[in-house]
């Protein structure tokens, strides 16, 4: 789990725009995270959260694409059914508010980033934290014994 830069890029709804912009980040060797797209008639928001946040707002800039910052709750996930409700669960329970959440796949490990927009990261982060601490220490390690390579 950790907090990353999450960029807001309002982009005119019209052929090209997107490819434009990713064309830049890809020229840049910017590598993406995660990403979502939403559209309007007029507009789209893409919100992405990029390796290196430093080198993308200097691409930004360049482009002069109008974009908001903002700090978002990356948190690393079993990809299976349920576990991002769980985390949701776990937040709401202690009145931490999802403005709102999305995935991406190609984690370590076969699994999944959930980025989250809540009100408050540093209390959503500690009270995860607490309780994977407290879900860990509940159940018993359990190793399998190692088989002989060939």
């Amino acid at each position: 789990m950790y907090v990353a830069t999450q960029f807001s890029i309002f982009m005119v709804n019209k052929p090209g725009v997107l490819a434009q912009v990713l064309g830049e980040f890809a020229r840049a060797k910017i590598n993406i995270m995660a990403i979502t797209m939403m559209d309007s008639v007029e507009h789209g928001v893409m919100r992405i959260v990029f390796a290196e946040p430093v080198k993308a707002r200097e691409v930004l800039l360049k482009l002069n694409m109008p974009c908001n910052e903002t700090e978002v709750l990356c948190v690393n996930l079993d990809n299976k059914s349920g576990a991002l409700a769980a985390i949701a669960e776990k937040l709401a329970k202690n009145h931490i508010n999802i403005g709102y959440a999305y995935c991406t796949a190609g984690a370590k490990g076969g699994r999944t980033t959930g980025v989250l927009k809540v009100a408050d990261v540093k209390k959503a982060m500690k009270i995860l934290q607490q309780n994977s601490r407290k879900s860990s220490k509940s159940q018993p390690l359990v190793r399998r014994p190692q088989s002989p390579r060939k």
